[in-house]
């Protein structure tokens, strides 16, 4: 899938994580990808890995993932690379019980490419130390 900017494979990512298209979301990891899942204590390095990620997280009963447009942001790298960042919130049940996990994001975006995504970090968002 050729996307012709990151925030056009941010977009990507989010529709087939709230759709539940897991083969949609794998197919925007490059094979060597490295992924820091927000709710995996692991760095996932292979398609198998992601896969199993994908396929535990589409499990979520209700799962959803809303962006905060306003925190987007976009940098330009070297060799057409792009980074983009932000913050988003996983919303899913859990026993029956309503869960929403703020997360901070960064995604390294190489949007020539048919799979353009080379790089992802999402982790929830920390307390501050004051």
């Amino acid at each position: 899938m050729i996307t012709d900017s990151a925030d056009a494979t941010l977009r990507a990512w989010l529709r087939g994580v709230n759709e539940g298209r897991v083969d949609k979301v794998l197919a925007l990891y490059t094979r060597d990808a490295v992924l820091l899942a927000t709710f995996s204590p692991l760095a996932i390095r292979t398609p198998t890995a992601r896969r199993s990620y994908f396929e535990q997280l589409a499990k979520r009963r209700a799962l959803q993932v809303m962006l905060h447009e306003q925190t987007v942001h976009t940098q330009q790298l070297p060799a057409g690379l792009e980074v983009i960042s932000g913050i988003y919130c996983f919303r899913f049940e859990l026993d029956a019980e309503p869960f929403s996990f703020e997360a901070r994001f960064s995604m390294v975006v190489n949007p020539a490419e048919s799979r353009p995504l080379l790089h992802h970090h999402s982790s929830q968002i920390p307390r501050a130390l004051s």
